[in-house]
């Protein structure tokens, strides 16, 4: 599991792409969109729960380790790089998703498809 940085309108609304993945298919196993808080977590546990997955590898952000339980849960960044990879070509193309400065087109074309200005 991990979350992606972005915002919505401005850089004050921040907003997350929490997702999970299978660690041997790298097939998205479900993933929820908002705010870096522990209930946004407990959204994306509860849709992994039809999976009946054993085992969960994250960072050493806090909503895993408060709610994941540690003989389930692996931290390190070793166990989470084929996720991290998915996140790096959007990071590549899309510049707001990168860093916190302006980075995007204010073009108007671009504004409503940050794909079409590639």
């Amino acid at each position: 599991m991990d979350e992606m940085w972005s915002f919505v309108g401005h850089k004050g609304n921040p907003r997350w792409l929490w997702h999970a993945i299978d660690h041997q298919t790298g097939a998205v196993l479900a993933y929820v969109f908002g705010r870096r808080q522990d209930a946004v977590f407990r959204k994306l546990k509860a849709l992994l729960e039809p999976f009946g997955l054993t085992h969960y590898f994250t960072d050493q952000w806090g909503a895993y380790t408060r709610h994941l339980d540690p003989e389930e849960h692996t931290v390190g960044k070793r166990y989470t790089q084929k996720i991290e990879r998915t996140h790096l070509t959007p990071r590549t193309r899309i510049k707001r998703l990168v860093r916190k400065t302006i980075c995007f087109s204010k073009r108007r074309r671009c504004m409503t498809s940050s794909l079409a200005c590639l």
